[in-house]
């Protein structure tokens, strides 16, 4: 009956975020209540667990997604992300503009939105398929697809963020950054090569357009952009800290640099000297750039800390209904196969985006309801945690299509027919998904 009452309660989530519209806050926190008031526990510790997931959660990752969308906003308005484009267009070479898109996307997307990062880079990439004759469709979905990978894998991004903290996974964000990197990497190949091969014969009415917009154009007419290091410093200076507090910790010495890197390498404090080195990007220190901009990133942050912080609740519900102790009695033999288990959470995550269209939400629900599982199953420690996250996000990124705003952005912005975009982005994504977790089955084999 338990187990009944959870998968009701993940219906129930579902239809109020897809049919009837709710937001994904609202619809997690009805879930929550229904769980704990169905499920015969005290309405008072009912209230009482909403309170601690929602807060406990926001305790430990709170202030590195602020931090992290108060990068992305600055990187986006001080031309940092037009910067970042440029020298790896310069890398790459012009030839192969497709390649140049994928990895534009994949460092972009790190601490920007995939929605704004095409956005922002829509006028560039339709520029350069212009000078390089190459069709804007082909174009549109390398960019996206690289920017989904890491969207979905990689931290400061919120939802993978979210995930590691639903699972007990905070304090490794070190070794989930590095791992999202790696397997990343597959997945944006995959949409590369289905950008070149596939949508490449897709042609929509721009790209039989004269004239138009000239790359060097877009590029003078952003104005004074940063140099390269300030563009990047952002991006690589928390991945750094963060990285260097995780491999002090495992050294297992006590001494003042092992605890300065420990501290530096926190992810709230790696992400606040992200910030501070977002600061080198602003064209002058005024009210508009000091309030307005970090106003802005403030704004962008709300919903997914409400998001999230709704996750938590629902998965401390779950948690405190019962749910833990049946597992625990339970024989898990037939879950606890290896890399099979990751099926399990790729399986919900891909059920659950597919339904309501959000990665975000997707990622903040599965990782709440597998999080029960994972001390049963022996599944603790850095390297297993981090791959459970990459389960789940390889599961978020499948598949996106109407339900879910980045479709519409990607069709939009490239001029696609709604047919082409399926063809086009809808089944990238989908080959990403497949990809991604194949990818991390095979690596908790060789890990794990």
């Amino acid at each position: 009956m338990l187990f009944a009452i959870i998968v009701l309660s993940v219906v129930l989530v579902v239809l109020l975020t897809a049919v009837l519209k709710v937001h994904p806050f609202l619809s997690l926190l009805i879930g929550a209540f229904f769980i704990g008031i169905t499920a015969g526990m005290p309405l008072a510790e009912v209230v009482q667990s909403v309170n601690d997931g929602f807060g406990g959660l926001m305790s430990g990752i709170g202030i590195v997604i602020v931090a992290g969308t108060i990068i992305g906003v600055i990187l986006e308005k001080s031309g940092a992300a037009y910067r970042m484009a440029e020298v790896v267009l310069r890398i790459i070479g012009e030839k192969r503009p497709q390649l140049a898109m994928s990895i534009i996307g994949f460092i972009v997307s790190i601490p920007v939105f995939c929605d704004s990062g095409f956005i922002i880079l829509s006028s560039l990439k339709k520029a350069l398929a212009k000078r390089a004759k190459v069709a804007i469709a082909s174009m549109s979905v390398a960019l996206a697809t690289g920017l989904y990978a890491t969207h979905t894998l990689v931290p400061p991004t919120p939802g993978p963020i979210a995930a590691a903290g639903n699972i007990g996974a905070e304090n490794f964000l070190g070794t989930i950054i590095l791992i999202g990197l790696v397997v990343a990497i597959p997945a944006v190949i995959v949409g590369y090569l289905w950008a070149v091969k596939v949508a490449s014969k897709i042609e929509v009415p721009e790209d039989l357009e004269e004239g138009g917009l000239d790359y060097d154009d877009i590029v003078k007419s952003f104005g004074k952009m940063p140099s390269t290091f300030k563009a990047f410093l952002p991006i690589v200076l928390p991945i750094v800290l963060i990285a260097a507090g995780s491999i002090a910790k495992l050294s297992g010495f006590e001494n003042g640099i092992v605890n300065l890197l420990t501290f530096l390498g926190a992810p709230a404090v790696a992400l606040l000297f992200g910030v501070f080195a977002a600061f080198l990007l602003l064209p002058k220190f005024n009210e508009e750039t000091m309030t307005g901009w970090i106003g802005e990133g403030l704004v962008a942050a709300a919903p997914i800390l409400l998001i999230t912080g709704a996750g938590g609740a629902f998965g401390k519900v779950i948690a405190n209904s019962g749910v833990a102790d049946l597992i625990s009695s339970m024989n898990m033999d037939a879950l606890a196969g290896g890399a099979l288990f990751l099926l399990v959470p790729f399986g919900i995550a891909a059920a659950l985006k597919t339904a309501q269209g959000s990665s975000t939400a997707a990622l903040v629900i599965t990782s709440t309801l597998v999080a029960p599982l994972l001390p049963s199953l022996g599944i603790e420690g850095a390297v297993p945690l981090a791959l459970v996250v990459m389960a789940i996000g390889a599961g978020a990124m499948t598949v996106s299509h109407v339900n879910d705003s980045f479709f519409w952005v990607v069709k939009e912005f490239s001029g696609m027919k709604i047919k082409d975009a399926y063809k086009a982005q809808t089944m990238a994504t989908l080959l990403q998904g497949v990809t991604t977790i194949s990818v991390t089955m095979i690596l908790w084999i060789i890990l794990v």
